[in-house]
């Protein structure tokens, strides 16, 4: 059963990996889309708990037609 587990372990380490990177770099991308309209039209809000995403998603209409992009992508 040990080497069973080791195998599980290594799998999984494998998917992590190869699915980590491009979960990273969507979100590169993503905030680079935001970054103006984020620093314009949420300056005053603390980031972290997607305090960021729901301001930019409260003033869609004033985004960035690649941040308003990024909003409807998240369901915001």
């Amino acid at each position: 059963m040990p080497a069973f587990r080791f195998i599980v372990l290594c799998l999984a380490a494998a998917l992590i990996a190869g699915v980590a990177p491009h979960a990273m770099a969507q979100t590169a991308q993503q905030r680079a889309a935001c970054q103006g309209d984020a620093k314009k039209l949420c300056s005053g809000v603390a980031p972290g708990g997607g305090r960021i995403l729901e301001c930019l998603a409260k003033q869609k209409g004033s985004l960035s037609d690649p941040c308003k992009a990024v909003v409807e992508a998240q369901g915001k």
